[in-house]
C-alpha cells in the first residue's frame, strides 16, 4: 500500500501572518523546551525565526497533554479569501499546533487525524440540516480528493503562458497575446492542504455541531472513490447550473473519465417532479443544507446576470489583469467546454487584445471577487456589457445543491456518487 493510503495524520495550513495571537485552551507541551503551556500567547516572525516568550525558535510544536479533547484557538483567521464574503474569524481546533516561519510570516499548521479533519470539513461545507445520504456522499469525495492530492506529483503543471507548446495554444490564431492559467491545489511545501475554499473549507471544531456529519464520516470511514486502480480526484462545486463540466475545461489538458459533462438529472420515478436539473431549486430547506450563513449572502446563482458600464469594465479588467486595454470594445468567447463554460475569452481593447483562460482566470478578471462561473453569454449594451450566466463554481464533479436535492428525493449516497462520478467505484482504502 502507498504510504499515503495508510497515513492517518495530516497537516492543514490555517493562517499565515507577521504575528499570531492564539490560545491553548487546555494543557499543551511545547516540544522545543518540554514546558507545559496553557492560555493566551503571542508569537511573531523575524526574517528567519519565530520570537516567542522573548526567545527565538526555528519552529514551535505544541502537542496536547491529553489529546482526546484538547483544543487551541487562533484569532483573525481569514476565510473566503478573495471572495465577496471574505472575513476574519476566531476559530478553534483540536490536535496539535505547529508554528513555522514561512518567508517572514508565522504559518500556523493544525496536525490531526484525517477522519477528524473530515468531520470538520463536512460540517464546514454543509449545514446541520443536510441529509445523511448527501453527507455520506460528501464524506467519500472529500476523503478521496484529499488522498488524491497528497499523492499527486509535485511537478504537475499549474500554469501556461504564450510561449507554451500546449496543444490548446497551438489551435489559437490571430494577433492577440495569451494569458492562459489555471488554479489547482499548489504543492504546499509546509502542509498537505490549506483550510480555505482553495482546497477544502476547514474550520476546526468551530463548525462541528452537526451530529449527522459525524455519523456520515463514521459510517464511510476509509471509503474512497476509485477508477482504474487509482483514487479519484473527486472535484465538486456549489451549483453546476444544470450541466456538469469536464476536468480539462478548468485544469490541465487531461482526460479523467469519471469527470465528464452530463446533465444534472436522472429520469426515474424519484425525479419525475424535478424540472430541468436537480440543482434548479429555490427551496430554502434544500439550499440551507449546502449554504452556510455567509454562503447565503449569494442568491440567484442557478441563473444570474451582471452588468458593467464601459468605464466600469475598463477599470475592473485593468485592476484585475494588470493590463491596460484602453477602452474595451468586445468580449468574445473563443472556446467553450461542453457545459458552455468559457475556456478562452478574447478581450479586445483600443490599445491591445488578449485572450485569457482558463475558466477561473476569466472569472477573476471579470469580477471584483470571483464571477459565479464562466458559463455565461456576453450581451453588448449601448454603454457596456451584460453577462448572463449559469451556475456557481467550476461545475466539475459533484454539484452540491444537486446532490442535496437527490438526498431529499431518497437517493442513497452510492447512487449520488454514481451519478456525479460515472464509472467510479467505492472501495475501502483503510
Amino acid at each position: 500500500m502507498n504510504r499515503h493510503l495508510a497515513q492517518s495524520v495530516i497537516r492543514v495550513g490555517i493562517v499565515s501572518a507577521p504575528s499570531l495571537h492564539f490560545c491553548l485552551n487546555d494543557k499543551y507541551i511545547c516540544r522545543q523546551n518540554g514546558i507545559s503551556v496553557q492560555g493566551e500567547s503571542e508569537v511573531e516572525a523575524t526574517d528567519t525565526a519565530l520570537r516567542w516568550n522573548g526567545e527565538l525558535h526555528h519552529e514551535l510544536l505544541f502537542e496536547p497533554k491529553e489529546p482526546t479533547e484538547a483544543s487551541f484557538t487562533l484569532y483573525d483567521v481569514t476565510i473566503g479569501v478573495d471572495f465577496h464574503w471574505e472575513r476574519k474569524e476566531k476559530q478553534t481546533f483540536r490536535g496539535s499546533l505547529l508554528l513555522v516561519n514561512d518567508a517572514g510570516k508565522v504559518c500556523a499548521i493544525n496536525i490531526l487525524p484525517l477522519e477528524e479533519y473530515l468531520k470538520s470539513v463536512i460540517s464546514s461545507e454543509m449545514s446541520s440540516t443536510a441529509s445523511l445520504q448527501f453527507l455520506k456522499a460528501h464524506a467519500v469525495i472529500s476523503r478521496s480528493w484529499l488522498m488524491a492530492q497528497i499523492q499527486k506529483s509535485s511537478n504537475s503543471p499549474k500554469s501556461l503562458n504564450s510561449s507554451s507548446s500546449s496543444p490548446l495554444m497551438g489551435r489559437l490564431g490571430g494577433g492577440s497575446s495569451f494569458r492562459i492559467r489555471w488554479y489547482d491545489r499548489e504543492d504546499h511545501q509546509l502542509f498537505d492542504v490549506c483550510a480555505d475554499d482553495h482546497c477544502q473549507r476547514y474550520q476546526g471544531i468551530t463548525k462541528i455541531s452537526n451530529l449527522t456529519a459525524i455519523e456520515a464520516v463514521n459510517q464511510t470511514q476509509g471509503e474512497v472513490l476509485m477508477y482504474d486502480g487509482e483514487i479519484c480526484d473527486a472535484r465538486f462545486s456549489k451549483c453546476c447550473g444544470g450541466v456538469m463540466e469536464e476536468f480539462a475545461t478548468c485544469w490541465s489538458d487531461e482526460n479523467k473519465p469519471y469527470l465528464v459533462s452530463k446533465p444534472d438529472i436522472i429520469l426515474d420515478e424519484r425525479s419525475r417532479d424535478v424540472r430541468e436539473a436537480f440543482c434548479n431549486t429555490s427551496d430554502p430547506a434544500i439550499l440551507s443544507q449546502v449554504l452556510n450563513d455567509f454562503d447565503q449572502e449569494t442568491t440567484d446563482f442557478y441563473r444570474w446576470n451582471v452588468e458593467y458600464t464601459g468605464l466600469q469594465l475598463d477599470e475592473l479588467v485593468r485592476q484585475k489583469s494588470g493590463i491596460d486595454f484602453g477602452h474595451i470594445i468586445s468580449l468574445a468567447p473563443v472556446k467553450r467546454g461542453p457545459s458552455g463554460r468559457i475556456i478562452l475569452l478574447e478581450i479586445q481593447g483600443t490599445k491591445q487584445t488578449v485572450t485569457v483562460g482558463k475558466e477561473l482566470e476569466i472569472r477573476r478578471w471579470l469580477s471584483p471577487s470571483h464571477l459565479y462561473s464562466s458559463a455565461f453569454d456576453v450581451i453588448k449594451l449601448d454603454d457596456g456589457f451584460r453577462l448572463e450566466g449559469r451556475g456557481w463554481g467550476h461545475g466539475v464533479g459533484l454539484c452540491q445543491i444537486g446532490a442535496a436535492v437527490m438526498g431529499s428525493l431518497g437517493y442513497d449516497y452510492r447512487e449520488i456518487l454514481s451519478h456525479y462520478y460515472p464509472g467510479a467505484d467505492i472501495e475501502q482504502a483503510y
